[in-house]
């Protein structure tokens, strides 16, 4: 006999826990006829046995609907127990007429809803749904938190990292202005994620502005708002960007592209703690913690040409010194470890190994573009990889470092010299079979041809 051409999709199953025989037979045939399995119980202390027999299985209720008053354990011990699991079940509650305000409680204590008797059969089916469909939303806005949380996370266990998470601690709690410098790509906006998640306005979103990709025409508005009719195109009133970050963090990235002639201006709103919108005469009071980050120095941006002193004052209370990632080689297992793993769940792709001689060569490559370019450049070789293991050629780093990347230690000998002792080592390593010493090195066996033509092997 021929195999089925698909399998049939498992059906969702509901666990309804109800004293009358009648009520659950009409609830069974009602759920199984539009699509779900139902599994049923007699009372509390049958519906925890059922689940016991049926998780052995690996299979769990994806809701409990249950009657309030039933014998043994009824619907709010029931509740009470499915709370303390691992990964309890939603319930729905059945109440007669005179257990509305037991039910109401219930829902206090955790239950998602509840239905009242006589039952029907619309609103049942509908209460279901719906409540399958926010269990639904709440477990996909769950993996999206995680995944924004290891996208913004500080990943790293070196001495240099140890002591940027110790700042970090120290500072967070207080609500002294914070300037972050460091080079481009060393997450200065996850530090200042970092010292907003752990700072008394953590319950509030903090607000971002990007100095270095506004247009200087926007500045103002951006900042601090506008009224309508404030200039050409202000068709309406817009919030400013100190006003949105009220009782909140306000991180601005790239400081020192706010232009001169604003400078005033912004210190004046973080001094007073008032922000005057663009065309507004009335003043709007902001509760406002400013993070700051720049690329340049604080000694760079001292240059009052570009930068008031009494701005940079105000913002730099204290200064948080970011290390670029040659400073830290040792974090650069981790970050790869991390960011491979993020990309491959992300894009649903195998979790590949990575070669020795691959992670040599990205160890010592200089990362010009820091951690940013280490992410970028791991999310490309999680799309663009091939067989089980990471070659070298599927990450993008710059030409001028491949020969740097395959050199062994030992840096007064020549570039050159170094990359042919690696090939002829790994060449000797496997006997001269080009493919094996090829993935030894990283590189693709085209990749590891041009390089033993080039150095007459």
């Amino acid at each position: 006999m021929a195999a089925p051409a698909h399998e049939a999709a498992p059906r969702t199953p509901i666990l309804v826990v109800d004293d009358d025989g009648d009520i659950r037979v009409a609830l069974e045939m009602l759920l199984q006829y539009d699509g779900f399995e139902c599994w049923t119980a007699k009372d509390g202390a049958e519906a925890l046995a059922r689940i016991e027999r049926e998780e052995a299985k690996g299979r769990t209720p994806a809701l409990v609907l249950t009657d309030l008053k039933m014998p043994k354990v009824d619907g709010l011990e029931l509740l009470e127990r499915l709370r303390k699991r691992e990964r309890p079940p939603p319930v729905i509650l059945i109440s007669g007429h005179g257990d509305v305000a037991t039910a109401v409680d219930a829902m206090r204590r955790g239950a998602i809803n509840f239905l009242e008797k006589p039952l029907d059969e619309n609103r049942v089916l509908v209460t279901i749904r719906s409540a399958l469909r926010e269990m639904e939303l709440s477990a996909e806005n769950t993996r999206l938190k995680r995944q924004l949380s290891a996208r913004w996370e500080l990943v790293g266990e070196s001495p240099a990292m140890q002591r940027l998470k110790h700042q970090i601690a120290q500072v967070a709690a207080h609500e002294a202005a914070i300037l972050i410098t460091g080079e481009n790509g060393t997450g200065k906006e996850i530090v200042a994620r970092e010292i907003h998640r752990l700072s008394r306005r953590s319950e509030h979103p903090m607000v971002s502005v990007d100095l270095g990709a506004t247009s200087e025409t926007l500045f103002e508005s951006e900042l601090f708002g506008h009224v309508r009719g404030a200039f050409t195109g202000a068709e309406g009133d817009r919030m400013g960007r100190l006003k949105a970050a009220d009782h909140s963090t306000l991180f601005l990235d790239e400081i020192g592209n706010l232009p001169l002639h604003l400078q005033p201006k912004l210190l004046t709103a973080l001094e007073q703690r008032e922000v005057l919108p663009v065309g507004s005469n009335k003043p709007i009071a902001i509760d406002v913690r400013v993070v700051a980050a720049t690329n340049a120095s604080a000694d760079q941006l001292a240059d009052e040409r570009r930068f008031r002193q009494d701005l940079l004052f105000r913002l730099n209370t204290i200064e948080i010194e970011l290390p670029p990632l040659r400073e830290r080689r040792e974090d650069v297992p981790v970050l790869l470890d991390h960011y491979l793993g993020l990309y491959a769940r992300k894009y649903d792709k195998p979790q590949r190994t990575l070669p020795p001689a691959v992670l040599e060569a990205l160890v010592r490559h200089d990362w010009p573009g820091n951690v940013r370019a280490l992410r970028h450049a791991a999310e490309r070789a999680v799309i663009m990889a091939d067989g089980d293991a990471y070659r070298l050629d599927d990450f993008p780093l710059p030409q001028r470092s491949e020969a740097a990347s395959l050199s062994i230690v030992g840096d007064s000998l020549n570039l050159d010299q170094l990359e042919k002792q690696m090939i002829e080592r790994a060449l000797r390593m496997h006997h001269f079979n080009v493919s094996l010493a090829a993935s030894e090195l990283g590189l693709s066996r085209g990749a590891l041809y041009r390089r033993m033509e080039k150095h007459g092997l």
